[in-house]
C-alpha cells in the first residue's frame, strides 16, 4: 500500500503545514489533473477539527475525499523536527499522509490504525528516521510485523495509559485524575490490576448529597451546612471503597468494534472498560467511536 514514489526521506519543510504541501507535490506528478487545492482544503478542514498529531514523533493528516479514486498513502521524515506544538512535547518528525475515496472509509480506518500501532512501538520513530532510502522505510514498517487488519477492533479506538484508582485512594485523588484527564469516570483496579468496579463523577456528586431525593421532593430542603463544603473538608479521609460502584461494563481488547457499539447502544453506555488477560488495560468512550468512524 506503501509505494516508494510516494516517500520523501528528507522534508525541506519546516512546519506540518508545509510537509503536507510537499507530499501533496508527490500526488500531483503522478496525477496532474488532480484537483489538489480541494484536497488540500478537505486536509486543513479535518485539522481544523482536530489537530492530527498524534504525538511520539508521529502525525497522520488525513482526508476523505472522491478527488482520489483509490487510497493514497505518501510518507515524509524530517530529521531536525518540524515547528508547532505536539501532544507529548516530542517533536514532529514523521508525517503520513493518507488519502481515500469515501467507498473505501472502513479500509482507511484500519490503515490509520495499523499506523497508530506502528507509532506505538518503541524504537520505530528512530528506525524511519536513520533510514537512508524509501525502501529502507517500507521495510522498517514491514519488519515490525504491523498488519492492516480485516476489521476493526477496541484496540484500535480505546484509549491506553489511562488513569484509574484503587479502593484505598482517596476522593481528592479520584477528583484530581479525573480533572486531570479530563474523564467522568475512573476505573478502581486491585493490587493485581483487575477491574473491581468504577467511579464515577455522578459518585462524587452523590456523596456531597446523600439525602438528593428529599431534595428533590422538597425543594426548599435547608442544609445546615454547605454539602459540598463538607465534603471538601473530608476529601482525603473518604476512600474510593466508600463510593465506587460494581455496574461496569468490560471488554476485551480483542473484541470486535461492532460488537462493542452494539452494546453501547443496547445498554446506553458512555464507556466500557477494555482488558487483557483479565487485566486493566484501557477504555473506549461512545465519543472516540464517534469521533473516529463518523468524523475520521
Amino acid at each position: 500500500m506503501l509505494k516508494e514514489e510516494f516517500i520523501i526521506e528528507n522534508l525541506q519543510a519546516t512546519s506540518k503545514e508545509k510537509a503536507i504541501d510537499e507530499l501533496l507535490d508527490l500526488l500531483t506528478r503522478s496525477n496532474p489533473g488532480i484537483n489538489i487545492d480541494k484536497i488540500r482544503s478537505m486536509i486543513w478542514e479535518r485539522e481544523e477539527i482536530e489537530n492530527t498529531s498524534y504525538g511520539r514523533g508521529f502525525a497522520f493528516p488525513h482526508a476523505r475525499t472522491d478527488e482520489v479514486d483509490d487510497m493514497f498513502i505518501m510518507l515524509g521524515v524530517s530529521s531536525t523536527g518540524l515547528e508547532g506544538k505536539t501532544p507529548d512535547g516530542m517533536p514532529l518528525q514523521v508525517v503520513v499522509l493518507l488519502l481515500t475515496p469515501s467507498n473505501i472509509s472502513r479500509l482507511y480506518l484500519q490503515t490509520l490504525s495499523a499506523f497508530a500501532s506502528f507509532a506505538r512501538m518503541e524504537g520505530n520513530r528512530t528506525k524511519i528516521i536513520s533510514s537512508r532510502t524509501g525502501s529502507d522505510i517500507i521495510d522498517v514498517i514491514w519488519q515490525s510485523g504491523v498488519t492492516v487488519e480485516k476489521e476493526l477492533t477496541v484496540k484500535d479506538l480505546m484509549r491506553r495509559d489511562i488513569a484509574f484508582v484503587s479502593p484505598e485512594d482517596s476522593l481528592k485523588k479520584v477528583a484530581n485524575r479525573m480533572f486531570k484527564n479530563r474523564i467522568s469516570a475512573l476505573a478502581v483496579v486491585d493490587e493485581n490490576h483487575k477491574i473491581i468496579g468504577q467511579i464515577t463523577d455522578k459518585d462524587l456528586i452523590k456523596a456531597a448529597l446523600p439525602d438528593y431525593k428529599s431534595l428533590i421532593s422538597n425543594l426548599n430542603y435547608s442544609f445546615d451546612t454547605e454539602p459540598f463544603e463538607e465534603l471538601l473538608k473530608h476529601e482525603d479521609k473518604i476512600k474510593v471503597s466508600q463510593l465506587y460502584t460494581t455496574d461496569q461494563e468490560t471488554a476485551n481488547i480483542d473484541t470486535k468494534l461492532i460488537e462493542v457499539a452494539a452494546m453501547m447502544i443496547f445498554k446506553d453506555l458512555r464507556r466500557v472498560f477494555i482488558t487483557e488477560n483479565d487485566k486493566f488495560k484501557g477504555v473506549l468512550l461512545r465519543k472516540d467511536i464517534v469521533n473516529m468512524i463518523i468524523r475520521g
